[in-house]
């Protein structure tokens, strides 16, 4: 084990000075979150009382998660979890790791939610390939007159987004169902959401390495062209949208006409189109196309 100090203060530049020469992409946040997280401190304790001691167990924790982290293992995956909308939520390897763009799709429908829960009582939504329930969870979180079944391939993704569900007291809104995509899925539903795989198979090496060697690759791949899966929901979803619902994806930045072409083919209008941080394209609303 290398010779960490046992202050907070010197523990927290020496856990950035090893990221830095790593080199890792943003050290000092990373070295913050992880001596904050294996050794129960705070930020405003790292400031007020720098030569806080911190004992030697959370300090070997410390610097086996530096060693991962220098060696590529994203932050998130090294601590377990990950923020989204504002939730905390639990990873797992079977777990895409939800990011920030992502939002952008609660953004886009949940207004649509919001409106559906005041005027019929219940919002139901469908989110297929849950993963960690990010989607699902964030739009029950906001909406209280919501309710969602999260669909997923893996009974381990299933685990960890019901784990997630019930550590965020949504549990009785919250429904986990093993499916491979709608084969299993019954009854009908507002709003049908996804993030589905939509990288082309052949580009998935490409990838920067944090996502290509730790996410799971099948909530990456997307097939030959990245759109297999859209192709899917087009083609299944109506039978589970009610007449007035929505379907919302998320896409790659340079997928939008090629998945609006595929649901206008299956009969739907594009509702709305969104960018997200980076100004990208990246989440398509569709309604049952008018005759």
């Amino acid at each position: 084990m290398a010779d960490l100090p046992e202050a907070l203060g010197p523990l927290l530049r020496e856990a950035r000075a090893r990221l830095t020469a790593a080199p890792v992409e943003d050290p000092a946040l990373d070295a913050r979150l992880i001596v904050e997280h294996f050794s129960g401190t705070s930020r405003t304790q790292a400031i007020a009382d720098p030569e806080l001691r911190i004992d030697r167990k959370a300090i070997a924790a410390i610097d086996t998660a530096l060693r991962r982290r220098a060696d590529g293992e994203p932050v998130h995956r090294i601590l377990g979890y990950r923020e989204f909308y504002g939730l905390r939520l639990s990873l797992s390897p079977e777990t895409l790791e939800p990011r920030p763009d992502t939002e952008t799709l609660v953004d886009a429908i949940l207004p649509f939610v919001e409106t559906v829960a005041a005027r019929e009582g219940q919002c139901r939504i469908l989110d297929l390939g849950t993963g960690t329930g990010a989607i699902a969870l964030a739009l029950l979180s906001a909406a209280a007159g919501a309710v969602a079944t999260g669909v997923d391939i893996s009974e381990e993704a299933l685990k960890t987004a019901m784990g997630n569900a019930e550590a965020l007291a949504l549990a009785g809104r919250f429904t986990a169902l093993h499916s491979d995509w709608f084969e299993k899925v019954s009854g009908s539903y507002h709003v049908i959401a996804a993030n589905p795989p939509y990288i082309p198979s052949e580009d998935i090496e490409n990838l920067q390495d944090e996502v290509r060697d730790f996410d799971p690759r099948r909530a990456l791949d997307g097939g030959a062209d990245g759109l297999d899966p859209y192709r899917t929901i087009a083609a299944d979803a109506a039978g589970f949208l009610e007449p007035e619902g929505r379907i919302a994806v998320e896409i790659g930045h340079t997928q939008r006409n090629e998945v609006t072409d595929i649901f206008r083919l299956a009969g739907y209008a594009l509702a709305g189109a969104f960018r997200d941080l980076g100004e990208n394209d990246r989440v398509l609303v569709f309604q049952r196309g008018k005759p």
